[in-house]
């Protein structure tokens, strides 16, 4: 069975607005979910646990080497631009070669969502920390410095963790519990109510939520 599956792989197209019988206005995310392919298939009693790996997407054929063709000829499918594992139940019964869809859903459930953010490089501790700043009025010298950092006589350095400019953005993030809205089987779109990190055409996992019960 296909829902036994707890994930799947997807791209992030963008955000857009929904529209009930009311007129009340909700903001979606729209992910064009799989068609993903079942690459590999384990087992408690070859590998200790329940999963399958999936492949989403395409890669070039003069882009993948031996060892990443010859992973992917069993599913019968070329080789895929990107492969992610999910744990499936004993009584699943997916197999290598068969495809999970985005119909693993249903409108009304919850899902969690994992991106990575948009790299915003070496930022100062305004735009990473929100830090107030000094004023901007004309003669200051002290616009959007951190201040003191740490004390001269004890403990004369400066403490862990102390928040101070360095690279801002680029993390793996996982938002929970975010609503269904829709689903387009036909287009293989799921459209999730708020938004998801990561930019356009970016690759996001979806899973069915751990924290709240559907």
């Amino acid at each position: 069975m296909q829902t036994m599956i707890t994930g799947i792989i997807g791209k992030k197209l963008g955000m857009t607005q929904l529209f009930d019988a009311e007129g009340r206005v909700t903001p979606v995310t729209v992910i064009e979910a799989g068609p993903c392919t079942v690459v590999q298939k384990k087992t408690r009693r070859t590998d200790g646990y329940e999963a399958v790996q999936i492949g989403f997407g395409r890669k070039k054929a003069q882009r993948v080497n031996r060892p990443a063709a010859g992973h992917a000829r069993k599913a019968a499918q070329g080789a895929f631009a990107e492969l992610r594992e999910f744990h499936v139940g004993e009584e699943s019964s997916l197999e290598v070669g068969q495809e999970v869809r985005v119909d693993m859903f249903q409108e009304g459930e919850f899902v969690d969502v994992t991106g990575r953010t948009k790299g915003r490089g070496f930022t100062g501790v305004v735009k990473r920390w929100g830090f107030r700043g000094g004023r901007s009025s004309h003669g200051s010298m002290f616009h959007r410095a951190p201040g003191s950092i740490g004390a001269s006589s004890w403990p004369s350095r400066v403490i862990k963790n102390m928040k101070m400019g360095g690279q801002y953005g680029n993390e793996r993030v996982t938002v929970l519990n975010l609503k269904v809205v829709a689903i387009q089987p036909e287009k293989n779109l799921l459209l999730v109510r708020g938004a998801v990190p990561g930019a356009k055409n970016s690759v996001v996992l979806v899973r069915r939520a751990v924290k709240k019960s559907n």
